[in-house]
């Protein structure tokens, strides 16, 4: 039996949710999702937060037609899953080469933030003379390498900012996510 990128997205988000007993982030009303579940409550800072949980998109892909349409090509399948799939923060995770965090969509308007932001990063491929590839996740907090896939082959590479790909870390973002185990750190809380 073959095991999707949408069977192995909904794994790890099934062993995410499992793994921590409350996801909390900050809330901002100028930013609201689908994911937000409840009323928010101050922190003991007096900053505000909020509950959530990853929520099923209805449209299980990513809408990257404009997208395509701006760069005049199609943008793999593998990342139209990816970020098509749920709505949620970002998710920590540990893969055999260290941490990294998966970005994800917050909210319509975050889909509208990555994809002025893939355009940017399309800019800079072109002129750098590298293969368009699209990022899905950062590596450690105090580094500038961040996780793509190749646009063409769908290989998962790690990239430097305005460099060519260091190198593969896997063949398929299936491959890829079938290796990671959710982060034990404890994804940001407040004080009730």
């Amino acid at each position: 039996m073959t095991v999707t990128l949408a069977d192995t997205i909904d794994l790890f988000f099934d062993h995410y949710v499992k793994s921590h007993e409350r996801l909390e982030t900050p809330h901002d009303p100028e930013w609201p999702s689908p994911c937000e579940q409840g009323t928010p409550w101050r922190g003991g800072d007096g900053s505000l937060w909020t509950a959530w949980q990853p929520v099923r998109r209805h449209a299980e892909i990513a809408d990257f037609a404009g997208l395509e349409r701006a760069l005049e090509m199609p943008i793999h399948p593998d990342i139209k899953t990816h970020y098509g799939r749920y709505w949620s923060a970002n998710l920590e995770a540990e893969a055999p080469d260290g941490h990294v965090s998966l970005l994800y969509l917050w909210s319509p308007a975050d889909a509208d933030r990555l994809v002025e932001n893939l355009i940017g990063h399309a800019v800079a491929c072109r002129h750098n003379r590298t293969p368009f590839s699209v990022f899905f996740a950062c590596t450690e907090a105090d580094s500038e390498l961040f996780l793509t896939v190749n646009n063409t082959t769908g290989a998962v590479q790690l990239e430097e900012p305005g460099k060519a790909p260091l190198r593969t870390v896997a063949d398929s973002l299936a491959q890829f996510m079938s290796l990671l185990v959710p982060s034990a750190e404890t994804p940001t809380t407040a004080e009730n």
